[in-house]
C-alpha cells in the first residue's frame, strides 16, 4: 500500500469509530446521578463508610439514586434507607450518623474548617431512627438536629433521634448516651420556635417529645425500657465500628484533597526508610567508603629476629 493511500485509510478508518475518539483516560468515572459535575471542585462533606441492603440519595431535583460504600455526599442530599436496611455517613469533621431501616435525613447545613470557630452542622431527621457521634464541629461550633416537633442542641456526644411514622401512636424520643471513651455530652432540647424544653446531662437517659398544655410539645422524662436499650445497644455498636471505618475514609478523602502534603507514612527528603536506613540517591545520602585494602608488609625470612619497635623519636638507636 502507498503511503498516500494508507494515510486515507488511516484517516477514514479513525472517523468511522466516533465512539472510541478520544479513549477515556484509565480510571476516570462518567458522571453518575449522585457524582454531579460541581463535584470537580470537591465540594463533598462526607461518605458513605457502610450499608446493608439498599439506601437512596436524592439530589436537588435529580430523582433517587442508588448509594454504594465509599459515595460522597453533598450539602442538600436527602438520604433513605429502605426495609431492612441500614445506611453509615461519616462526615468531614468525624461526625458518623447511622440509619435504620426506613430512616430519612436531610443535610440542611454543614461548614466546617480545621481549627476554625464558626463550624456549624444542621441534620433533619424526618422518620425513622438515626444514631449519631457527634464530633468536632460539636465540640467547637454549633451542631443541631432538628425534628418534625423539636431542635437539638448536640454538645459532643453520642445519641439516638427515634421520629415514628406520622399518624401513629408512639411519641418522638431522644436518647443520650455514653461515649466510647466514657465521657457523656449534653443534649438541648428547644420547640420549633426556640424555647427550651430541658435538657440530657446522664447517660441512658431520654425523653419523649409530647404535646403538652395548650397543645405545645412538651419534653416528658422517659424510662428506657428493657427490650429498647437492648437494642439501642446494638445499634450503637454498629455506629461504633461504622465511626471507626468512617475516620479511616476521612483519612484517604484528605490525602486525595491535599496530593502534596506529607501524610502518614510518606516519606519526604532527609527521613528515614525502614530499618532506620536512609534513601538512595537523595541529597542526604552518605557516600560509600571504598572498602580498604590489605596492608602489604615485607615478609620477615624464617630465623631472623623480630626487629626491636621504637617507643619513640627520641630513642638512641642500639
Amino acid at each position: 500500500m502507498r503511503r498516500r493511500e494508507f494515510i486515507t485509510w488511516l484517516t477514514g478508518g479513525a472517523a468511522a469509530l466516533p465512539g472510541l475518539w478520544p479513549l477515556p483516560s484509565r480510571g476516570q468515572n462518567p458522571a453518575a446521578a449522585n457524582q454531579p459535575a460541581a463535584a470537580a471542585a470537591d465540594s463533598s462533606i462526607g461518605q458513605v463508610a457502610s450499608m446493608t441492603g439498599n439506601a437512596t440519595v436524592t439530589r436537588g431535583t435529580a430523582a433517587r439514586a442508588a448509594l454504594k460504600v465509599a459515595d460522597v455526599i453533598y450539602l442538600k442530599d436527602v438520604l433513605q434507607t429502605d426495609a431492612n436496611s441500614s445506611l453509615g455517613v461519616t462526615f468531614d469533621d468525624e461526625t458518623t450518623f447511622s440509619l435504620s431501616a426506613n430512616t430519612r435525613i436531610v443535610i440542611d447545613s454543614f461548614v466546617y474548617q480545621e481549627g476554625g470557630h464558626s463550624n456549624l452542622a444542621s441534620f433533619n431527621v424526618a422518620a425513622g431512627t438515626a444514631s449519631f457521634i457527634a464530633s468536632l464541629i460539636a465540640k467547637t461550633g454549633d451542631m443541631k438536629i432538628a425534628t418534625p416537633e423539636a431542635t437539638l442542641g448536640i454538645r459532643g456526644t453520642t445519641g439516638i433521634v427515634e421520629v415514628p411514622p406520622a399518624g401513629g401512636a408512639a411519641a418522638p424520643t431522644v436518647k443520650l448516651y455514653q461515649d466510647a471513651d466514657g465521657h457523656v455530652g449534653r443534649i438541648d432540647v428547644f420547640n420549633r420556635q426556640g424555647a427550651s424544653l430541658g435538657a440530657l446531662t446522664q447517660g441512658a437517659s431520654a425523653f419523649a417529645l409530647r404535646p403538652g398544655p395548650g397543645g405545645r410539645i412538651a419534653a416528658v422524662p422517659y424510662q428506657i425500657p428493657a427490650a429498647e436499650a437492648a437494642r439501642d445497644r446494638g445499634a450503637l455498636q454498629r455506629l461504633t465500628l461504622t465511626h471507626t471505618i468512617g475516620r479511616q475514609m476521612l483519612i484517604q478523602r484528605q490525602r486525595l484533597r491535599a496530593p502534596g502534603r506529607q501524610g502518614p507514612g510518606r516519606q519526604g527528603p532527609g527521613r528515614q526508610g525502614p530499618n532506620n536506613q536512609r534513601p538512595r540517591g537523595g541529597q542526604n545520602q552518605r557516600p560509600e567508603r571504598a572498602p580498604q585494602q590489605p596492608i602489604n608488609r615485607p615478609q620477615r625470612p624464617a630465623g631472623q629476629p623480630r626487629p626491636r619497635q621504637r617507643k619513640n623519636n627520641n630513642e638512641p638507636k642500639r
